[in-house]
């Protein structure tokens, strides 16, 4: 090459760097966030708003224990085990609550009612957190700063933000194994493909809906919990966040894990591509794909096939 060319080829390779490792980074919470949410409609069919509450109340809970930690000068060992811990936490409690107190009264009603049930909700855990935590914003940076940082072609990225790929792989390698080698995920086939014929087989539908609400409400904490030490956590932040989960679902296929695996990868690094290049797009490629989209495919990239009943 060139020497001349050098600098500029250069500058574009930590342009495409930048992009990438962006892109990939916000893909992976992203991902996390966005597969409790298709993994709930795909089994119960619901469209749950409330699933930015799980984002919101996680972060602000694991925000809150290293807050703690910090505090009380604790080990910084316990920084992980304080994030896992909260997420599972928030996801079963608040999983159950809703699953059991809400929506098992609402199985039969009409979709549209669901949601606005689902929306309230979300509003009502929206002012629970501020009467929790009050309105501060938490700044939860203590484990970024621990685990320092890295050189990756002469950029100098977070080592923390970087393991959320990490933790990315490790959930969709968990949920395919468990969805398609194990005999809980077979039960879950059964019940998406036909919930009456499941019934008559002597499957506890009620407790599947149970244990799948309860497992989608860890993942959406998971992300906001995790997430956390990267950002800023205050009241209304969750939002920005839900409103892209559903596109995503909404581009890879309501109900498709491998469709919010790849529509996470196409926001996140759509996303990314316009922040460096055009910030006031930001919001406008993702939505514009997701239009794309809808046009080409109403049902999503990778929507399951949906069983023919006779």
């Amino acid at each position: 090459m060139h020497p001349f060319l050098l600098p500029f080829w250069s500058i574009k390779m930590q342009f495409w760097a930048t992009v990438l490792l962006d892109g990939l980074t916000y893909a992976s919470y992203l991902f996390i966030v966005s597969l409790g949410l298709t993994i709930i409609f795909g089994v119960m069919k619901i469209l749950n708003v409330a699933h930015g509450s799980f984002y919101a109340w996680g972060a602000y809970t694991s925000a809150f224990a290293i807050g703690f930690i910090t505090d009380n000068d604790l080990s910084e060992a316990l920084f992980l085990p304080a994030i896992l811990i909260s997420a599972i936490l928030v996801g079963v409690v608040l999983g159950y609550v809703i699953e059991r107190f809400i929506l098992r009264k609402m199985y039969n009603q009409d979709i549209h009612l669901i949601v606005l049930a689902t929306f309230g909700v979300f509003l009502i855990f929206e002012d629970l957190i501020i009467i929790t935590f009050g309105v501060d914003p938490y700044l939860p940076y203590q484990p970024a700063m621990m685990l320092g940082w890295v050189d990756i072609v002469g950029l100098n990225r977070g080592v923390y933000q970087l393991s959320l790929i990490l933790l990315a792989s490790i959930v969709a390698f968990v949920c395919w194994y468990g969805l398609t080698k194990t005999k809980w995920g077979k039960l879950l086939q059964s019940v998406i493909y036909d919930r009456e014929i499941s019934v008559a087989m002597g499957i506890d539908v009620t407790k599947v809906y149970v244990v799948t609400f309860i497992g989608g409400a860890i993942l959406g904490a998971l992300g906001g919990a995790y997430v956390a030490p990267t950002t800023s956590v205050s009241p209304g932040f969750a939002i920005d966040l839900v409103v892209l989960s559903f596109a995503v679902v909404v581009i890879g296929g309501m109900g498709s894990i491998p469709g919010a695996l790849i529509g996470s990868l196409i926001v996140g690094i759509l996303r990314a591509f316009a922040v460096h290049q055009a910030p006031i797009l930001e919001l406008f490629v993702v939505f514009a794909v997701m239009a794309i989209v809808l046009i080409i495919r109403p049902e999503g990239l990778f929507a399951p096939p949906k069983p023919r009943k006779i």
